[in-house]
């Protein structure tokens, strides 16, 4: 019977590996979900900050912020379907899983907007 795993890592089995127990795929699979949701979430909110924030005093400080979180959730669905991909061959394979890097993206690029935000609203409040 043809399985997901090897739809997608290749029907070659020394490419997708040995079957693993159930439990870790799914627990694979269900925080891949969790980071579309999260991709799901900054693509929403960029794009309501972007069409509903009232325009700030500087010109296109909407967009400043908006974009960003935008670019982020489409780099964060990217790279959640990479990641499950590497952590799925490496179980499969019996390999340490690989390093997660997308939690600190996300912190890093998320604090950044944030400060500029900050940065924005304390520059509005001024004038």
């Amino acid at each position: 019977m043809w399985r997901w795993a090897e739809r997608v890592l290749g029907p070659d089995p020394e490419t997708v590996g040995e079957d693993i127990d159930p439990r870790f795929s799914l627990a694979n699979e269900r925080t891949f979900l969790a980071w579309i949701r999260t991709a799901l979430a900054l693509i929403s909110i960029g794009l309501a900050v972007t069409q509903l924030l009232p325009p700030f005093d500087l010109p296109g400080g909407r967009r400043i912020i908006g974009i960003p979180l935008m670019v982020l959730g489409i780099v964060v669905a990217v790279q959640a379907l990479r990641e499950w991909l590497g952590n799925e061959r490496a179980m499969r394979q019996g390999r340490r899983l690989p390093r997660p890097r997308l939690s600190a993206a996300v912190t890093v690029v998320i604090a950044t907007i944030g400060v500029v935000a900050l940065i924005i609203s304390l520059a509005a409040g001024s004038t």
